[in-house]
């Protein structure tokens, strides 16, 4: 059930997690602080960061998410473990798997998995992120990196801050690219309309940097591409390259639809129509380890799905 609120005048400049709040509602101020962050709160029909302030005669209304569980149970879920130390692992996280508890996936997520596994997971993240330094949408794969303790954890989210950690990704688009590699500097925020989505825009959007250069390209106009990221925006990858117009293979979101297999081999039309996921994987990370402060580089191959296809795509 939708709550709605106007904003009176002594209420104007308060923080709307604070506003809500202070409602009388029958949820506390982190639940509602979530709901913000997952665009389940709107000022005037736009969604809204947690930090807002609001103005006299606003329209806020809230639509609560799915309530959170009390407790975590670890379930039987297989990891690969790239490197483990009494500070941090490297997860090779697998397409469809999501990393965190969230609204519409309580269960089934690497925070559950690592639980069965008996890892001492960090804290810092808060009580339903366990470990959790970064993420990977669910349907991309590839590496992760996972804190045991929190000042390890704390540490990294530093490196990641600052731009220290060194994120590269591969994949595989629709089109022609404009030039063989570029830079891509582009604000990314939250989807005014699609809460589902995000979209480049200067109204509350932060920076994104994404570097890309291209690999290959193939008969069908599908690319493949190295990806540098220098920020870690949700869904930036799909979004900056879709505005490049390089949608990637198989996304839901982003992409384009499957007309777009018509007029190819049978093999490669059957293998793009029953793409299930982007074709995404985050395959080369560097960081420095927080205790030993050596320099940790991992790579992880091509997922199943991402080498059949450019096996297909290399023959047609």
């Amino acid at each position: 059930m939708a709550h709605e609120f106007i904003v009176a005048a002594p209420d104007a400049g308060k923080r709307i997690d604070l506003f809500l709040a202070g409602q009388g509602l029958d949820f506390s101020r982190s639940q509602i602080k979530r709901w913000v962050e997952e665009a389940g709160v709107t000022v005037n029909g736009h969604p809204v960061r947690a930090g807002y302030r609001l103005k006299t005669g606003e329209a806020v209304v809230l639509i609560p998410g799915e309530p959170v569980p009390l407790l975590l149970e670890p379930e039987p879920i297989p990891l690969v473990i790239v490197f483990e130390d009494p500070d941090l692992l490297v997860i090779d996280k697998p397409a469809g798997l999501v990393v965190h508890p969230a609204p519409g996936h309580y269960s089934g997520t690497l925070v559950q998995a690592l639980l069965y596994h008996g890892q001492d997971l960090s804290t810092a993240g808060g009580a339903f992120r366990p470990g959790i330094v970064h993420r990977l949408d669910k349907d991309t794969s590839g590496l992760l990196i996972v804190a045991k303790n929190d000042p390890c954890h704390r540490a990294l989210t530093k490196q990641f801050q600052s731009g220290m950690v060194f994120k590269e990704y591969q994949a595989l688009a629709w089109g022609t690219p404009p030039q063989r590699q570029g830079t891509i500097n582009r604000p990314i925020g939250r989807h005014p309309i699609d809460r589902k989505k995000m979209a480049i825009t200067d109204v509350r959007g932060r920076m994104a940097l994404t570097e890309w250069l291209v690999l290959e390209e193939y008969p069908p106009g599908i690319v493949r591409l190295r990806l540098r990221i220098k920020t870690g925006r949700t869904h930036q990858i799909r979004v900056h390259l879709a505005s490049l117009g390089l949608p990637i293979l198989g996304d839901p979101l982003y992409g384009v639809k499957k007309k777009e297999c018509k007029g190819l081999n049978p093999a490669l039309a059957s293998a793009l129509a029953s793409l299930s996921r982007q074709m995404l994987h985050a395959g080369h990370l560097a960081f420095t380890h927080p205790r030993t402060q050596l320099q940790m580089e991992f790579t992880a191959p091509w997922p199943p799905d991402m080498t059949q296809l450019i096996d297909l795509l290399k023959k047609s």
